[in-house]
This record gives C-alpha cells, structure tokens and sequence, in this order.
C-alpha cells in the first residue's frame, strides 16, 4: 500500500457510473417490480454501498476508509438502467475505487436479479465521473 500518513486530512469525493443495457421488457419488470427475486433496485442500492464499505476487503491495496457518505442512484431508460454511486469522507486518500465498486456491484446485482429473464444483458462504461479533493484537486470526466 501506499503510505498516506503525511497526507493532509482533506473532504474526498468521488462519483462513478455504470451502464446496464437489457431489453425493454426486461426494464419494465424491474420498474413494475415483478421480477421472481423481488425489488431488483432495493437490492442492488443495498449491495453497492455494502460494496464500497468493503472495497479494501476486495482490491488488494485499497485503504481501509471510514466514509462518511455512499449513495447509489439508478435512472431508468427505455433499454437499460444507468448507475450512478457517490462516495465522500474526510481522509487522506481518495474515493475513486470505493465509487468504482459499488457501481460495478450495483450493476452485477440488477444482473443477478434479472438474467432468468434477460441473458443478454451488458454491463458497460463502468467509469469515473468526477472526483473533488486531495492534491490533485478536481477532476470531472470530458475534462482535460
């Protein structure tokens, strides 16, 4: 791991996104919460901010962090759900994996809850929106 321990403490944040794209029907029994598992986004909400809790238990060098904020929000389109998570704490390192990994858990749980139905589903554009703090200062996606 890298040593933080001369960083100073600042507030971090960092937002992530995922894509999950499925057929039309598949988007309308999960919004009509009639998929056989129960509610596909409750489920998934719950998972992605359990995932960022535990990002150090799953990526090897990833600080443990006590963060002080995750949220996990879905936008339904017509086909697929888009996935936004954000994390924040007052540390000395980032939040960039922690936002990373409960978008993809997010995505993997909607997965699991629906491929009965819908095999062909693709998780794509797991990225990094947007990160605020630490030395490196502000940094937003499309931005140089």
């Amino acid at each position: 791991m890298v040593d933080v321990g001369d960083k100073a403490v600042t507030r971090r944040e960092a937002r992530a996104g995922a894509l999950l794209s499925m057929q039309p029907d598949t988007v309308r029994a999960i919004v009509e919460n009639t998929t056989r598992k129960g509610d596909v986004l409750a489920v998934a909400r719950i998972a992605g901010i359990q995932a960022a809790k535990r990002c150090a238990d799953l990526i090897p060098l990833c600080h443990p962090l006590a963060l002080s904020h995750v949220s996990v929000e879905f936008e339904v389109l017509d086909s697929g759900i888009e996935i936004t998570t954000s994390c924040r704490l007052e540390g000395r390192t980032g939040v960039e994996m922690e936002a990373l990994t409960a978008a993809s858990v997010a995505a993997l749980t909607v997965y699991d809850m629906v491929k009965a139905i819908d095999r062909g589903m693709v998780i794509e554009r797991i990225g990094l929106v947007e990160k605020v703090g630490g030395k490196s200062g502000h940094w937003q996606r499309g931005e140089s």
